[in-house]
């Protein structure tokens, strides 16, 4: 996912700011433009206020164009390829929401796998398992794209994001796109150098180390057991996924669970009785229930247990504060 300052939404000064001729801007790529389109259809949860303007990519050479001319532009920019992993505010987004539709894959010999940053982390591993390619197993039910696992050192079952690249290729401003190998990546535990970085980049493509010549029935038969482990542990619904880091030595959910937070809703918006780090969009819950319940399992598993969780998702758009 790529990066760019944020606009804030609301305030009289800011509502009367001329907002760019985004059809204009996007017409020499030959990309369809939507004003104030809403983005609950584009996120996991289902919710999230409307984006200024959003632009479906179909490719990374357009994802690269079409990040380019946001960049050239000044304006605010932000990549979405799931919607999973993110919580956008209910005031929406001020600027372009790219899209990320590009998802062809390449399997090379050797175990090499090349992936636009759009592709799901779903399909590429059936297609991987299919071909006798091991090590993504891990990823069968992890509802991202390429894209986010690049970013965001996704990971499951012991395996990783890290674990596997070879190469991610980023786009930044001013300069052609460069790839980067997984030491500059800079990989921790659901970090990496580009998660938390002030300046744009987009990541294009990614290529993968697998393991060549694997059986795809035992490769079918261990992802077939880390998604039975999945159903027993994990609600199903609209949920962002994991809502907060695991804390060194510990859980998040086995601390909100503790903090008697369990079964806590507000609004349509439930800390899960199956499992307390997923927060689950039972039906009309708001960005904002989900935001006020964030900040009561923070203040709450803080005050008892001396711990501060820090957010596996991602807000984007405009928070009266930052949790």
């Amino acid at each position: 996912m790529g990066r760019a300052a944020l606009f804030p939404v609301g305030g009289a000064v800011e509502n009367l700011m001329p907002r760019p001729d985004y059809a204009t801007l996007f017409a020499p790529l030959g990309l369809e433009v939507r004003l104030n389109e809403p983005l609950q259809r584009y996120t996991a949860a289902r919710l999230g206020g409307a984006a200024d303007a959003l632009v479906v990519v179909t490719s990374a050479l357009d994802l690269d164009a079409a990040a380019r001319v946001c960049w050239s532009e000044g304006l605010p920019m932000r990549i979405l390829g799931g919607g999973a992993n993110v919580l956008i505010s209910d005031q929406g987004y001020r600027g372009a929401i790219l899209i990320n539709d590009a998802k062809t894959v390449t399997l090379e010999d050797e175990g090499r796998v090349i992936a636009e940053s759009g592709a799901g982390l779903i399909s590429l591993t059936r297609r991987c398992i299919e071909r006798g390619l091991g090590g993504l197993e891990w990823a069968i039910n992890v509802p991202g794209t390429v894209g986010g696992a690049v970013v965001n050192n996704a990971g499951a079952h012991g395996g990783d994001t890290a674990g596997l690249l070879w190469w991610a290729e980023i786009s930044e401003p001013n300069q052609p796109p460069q790839h980067w190998t997984a030491d500059q990546m800079g990989y921790r535990y659901r970090e990496s150098a580009l998660k938390h970085r002030s300046t744009p980049f987009a990541v294009l493509r990614a290529a993968f180390h697998l393991n060549p010549g694997c059986d795809p029935n035992t490769l079918n038969a261990h992802a077939e057991e880390f998604s039975a482990h999945r159903k027993r542990t994990q609600p199903p619904g609209a949920s962002l996924g994991s809502m907060f880091k695991n804390p060194p030595g510990d859980y998040a959910g086995r601390l909100i669970e503790a903090a008697g937070l369990k079964g806590t809703r507000i609004g349509g918006v439930v800390i899960s009785p199956l499992h307390a780090n997923f927060f689950v969009n039972t039906g009309g819950g708001t960005a904002s229930d989900y935001y006020q319940l964030i900040r009561l399992a923070q203040r709450t598993v803080e005050a008892q247990f001396g711990i501060r969780l820090e957010l596996e998702v991602e807000l984007i758009g405009a928070w009266d504060e930052t949790p």
